[in-house]
């Protein structure tokens, strides 16, 4: 059997459109031993697999002599960030490209005084000027040719000049080249900012922490450094510096530098925080549960450099396309330039400029970033709002969603138990809940820590317990004041003392809003009564109703018993399926597949993978188990029942993104051919057909960075 090919993965400067990226593949797939070669435009990256020698230093060569830059690619998010400080090292304006654009520009101008102040020598200046930027051009064009990639706009570009040199025009020709050069400087800028908006993430993370050493002793060290279970501290009005669990304290943190929420939570001991959030209020000291290169913020910006990798359909069909579009344009031009003059319809120079004319405006740039500009900006604005979605392919399926399938417990839920109700019977209601946190006291247990968290919510001062214990199946027991208490299931309880109707009723009725009862009895009398559930999450009905209104199909799979599965799917107006086990769900979704339907499924467990796996999206939900997150299509990272609406929405404004780019690149192009023929517009509009357009879609793509999603 043989061995499997080895890769290798780096980081590319200076590429604006994807015919970088193809002239980049196309090279690197000719150095031996590579075997696949992909760039990924939006994360700005180069991965290949090889066999045999290490390709490295060929490889870099032949990136090298195509013009543009390339660096080892580092996995950490603090070295992904020196990556790109060594391709791209300074403001733009000290870039080779703005360099050279100034130059130009410079010799333009001084061409033009020239011409005025020496008529004689007006054309030899507009030559000399032409070449300052065609030279590197021609040159970028050349070295292209010679690693496969022939039909270039570089190629397109060194032939219109060199040809209006022939018929005169040099004026123009020299005009020509300096808003070439203007463009694409424009277009590098206006793409690093859109790949600068995820990185910037990054930033977000303090470089600093302050760690607590078993001492109690305090020193400060790099963030970057926090392994998992270190003790850090996090004071007002600090950025917490890694993901983690609160351990004490109490305070509001603001998450809307990660998930955009504009409301503060308050967290405190057991609730998770993430790097990057704000403390509000007070001092938390935080368990840390990841290290830097795997924190949420990390994993976002991997996990989208991931997905942009990855090509949407319209994005293939736009490749494939251009593919043949180029060598098409070059035909068309040189037939635009020949066959009128030779039909007797005009002049030779005038035909032949034509043709040059139309060589710059079908240059294709603006038609094949039109489609990945608009998937890295929308990939970036979701992630920044906690929506991740693994490549371009899942956000333009997301559109085509009809049914969304959710599961309760963790996704639909909070995923945990909340004490709902408290019924004094004996004993006053403030009573029965210190009586009952004082046997809880150090457990554990899901309904322990619920009925603890409503104890110190409340500010109820717990008593000490005598002689706690916990009796298999039934409760925990124990003396408070020389009191024997129990606090068992009804069943249990009813075992130990008898109970009337009336509590048999009140049990009844809260069990039937699916709420688990727990009686505490004081001397073997009811003293109260607990009722405990899994409430919704706050934005869920909010979240089901947005779907609904979309147009959207909502049905709940769960595994839990029917009666709380009906009582919070009452609540949630969504239709329940109880009782399933993993391969239920997954034969739902297939059967709802099977009527036509386009299912999402959302879930959090391990028990929902088979069924995320046979959805045609799956969402994993936040907080959910890394099972369920590498099985997915997306997550939600924060937990939002609203954001699968958002998703939606996010896909649906991307592709009417992409449609208004190709409508804007064709068009424009469209418009200049007909003006070109029928000798309205010459050269220099020509060159602004393509170099325009291309800024125009850009920016028009970059409008996504500021999409935000209904709030909650």
């Amino acid at each position: 059997m043989a061995a499997p090919d080895a890769q290798l993965k780096f980081r590319i400067g200076g590429m604006d459109c994807p015919g970088c990226a193809t002239k980049i593949e196309t090279a690197v797939r000719r150095v031996a031993g590579v075997g696949t070669a992909d760039v990924a435009l939006g994360s700005q990256t180069l991965t290949l697999s090889y066999t045999g020698p290490d390709p490295s230093q060929a490889v870099q060569k032949q990136v090298v002599d195509l013009s543009y830059e390339i660096a080892p690619f580092s996995r950490a998010t603090h070295d992904a960030a020196a990556d790109h400080h060594q391709l791209e090292d300074g403001p733009w304006w000290r870039s080779r490209k703005a360099m050279l654009t100034i130059l130009c520009a410079a010799a333009l101008g001084l061409a033009y005084t020239i011409g005025l102040a020496w008529p004689a020598f007006g054309q030899w200046a507009f030559i000399g000027a032409m070449a300052v930027g065609l030279l590197p051009i021609a040159s970028r064009a050349i070295a292209a040719a010679r690693a496969g990639s022939p039909f270039s706009i570089e190629m397109l570009m060194t032939i219109a000049a060199i040809g209006a040199l022939f018929i005169g025009a040099t004026e123009e020709a020299a005009v020509v080249v300096v808003l070439f050069l203007i463009g694409e400087l424009l277009e590098g800028v206006a793409s690093a900012r859109a790949r600068a908006s995820i990185r910037g993430l990054a930033d977000l993370v303090p470089k600093d922490a302050i760690v607590e050493e078993a001492s109690g002793a305090t020193r400060t060290v790099p963030a970057a450094d926090l392994t998992p279970d270190t003790i850090i501290l996090a004071r007002p009005g600090d950025r917490i510096a890694a993901d983690g669990v609160i351990i004490d304290g109490h305070s509001a943190i603001d998450e809307s530098p990660v998930t955009g929420e504009s409301v503060p939570k308050g967290k405190g001991v057991g609730d998770q925080v993430f790097a990057g959030t704000i403390n509000a209020d007070a001092v938390l000291r935080i368990k840390v549960t990841a290290a830097a290169a795997d924190n949420t913020i990390a994993r976002v910006i991997r996990l989208v450099e991931e997905a942009q990798e990855g090509k949407a359909p319209t994005q293939r069909f736009i490749d494939r396309f251009s593919t043949y579009y180029t060598p098409l344009v070059l035909v068309i031009g040189a037939l635009v330039a020949v066959v009128p003059p030779l039909a007797g319809l005009g002049s030779w120079d005038a035909w032949i400029y034509k043709g040059l004319a139309i060589l710059l405006i079908g240059c294709p740039c603006a038609l094949v970033i039109s489609t990945p500009a608009a998937i890295a900006a929308g990939l970036s604005a979701g992630a920044r709002r906690g929506l991740l979605l693994k490549g371009g392919a899942v956000l333009e399926m997301m559109r085509h969603i009809t049914t969304v399938a959710l599961d309760k417990t963790g996704t639909l839920t909070e995923g945990k138990p909340k004490v709902t109700d408290i019924v004094g019977l004996a004993r006053p209601a403030a009573e029965v809940l210190a009586l009952a946190a004082a046997l809880e006291a150090g457990s554990s247990h899901p309904l322990a820590v619920a009925i603890l968290a409503r104890a110190s919510d409340e500010g109820v001062e717990v008593p000490k317990a005598a002689e706690s214990r916990a009796i298999a199946g039934k409760g925990v027991a124990g003396a408070v004041k020389g009191v024997d208490l129990l606090l068992a299931s009804p069943r249990a309880a009813a075992e130990a003392s008898a109970l009337d109707d009336k509590i048999d009723a009140q049990v009844a009725a809260l069990n039937d809003e699916g709420k688990t009862v727990s009686i505490l009895l004081a001397d073997n009398v009811a003293a109260g009564l607990i009722a405990i559930r899994d409430e919704p999450r706050a934005d869920a009905a909010a979240g089901l109703a947005a779907l609904k209104a979309a147009g959207i199909k909502t049905v709940m799979l769960t595994g839990d018993n029917e009666r709380t599965a009906k009582a919070i799917a009452a609540g949630l107006g969504i239709d329940p399926r109880a009782g399933l086990l993993p391969e239920d769900k997954q034969r739902i979704v297939r059967e709802m597949q099977e009527k036509g339907e386009k299912v999402a499924k959302v879930g959090d467990g391990i028990n929902d993978a088979p069924a995320l796996a046979a959805a045609d999206i799956g969402i994993a939900m936040g907080g959910g188990t890394d099972v369920a997150l590498e099985t997915a299509d997306a997550a939600i990272l924060h937990g939002r029942v609203m954001d699968i609406a958002n998703m939606i929405a996010l896909s649906k404004a991307t592709m009417g993104n992409i449609f208004q780019n190709i409508t804007m690149a064709l068009g424009l192009k469209a418009v200049f051919l007909v003006t070109t023929i029928i000798g309205i517009t010459g050269l220099w509009p020509a060159i602004l057909a393509d170099t325009g357009a291309t800024v125009l879609v850009t920016l028009n793509a970059m409008r996504l960075l500021s999409w935000r999603g209904a709030q909650t």
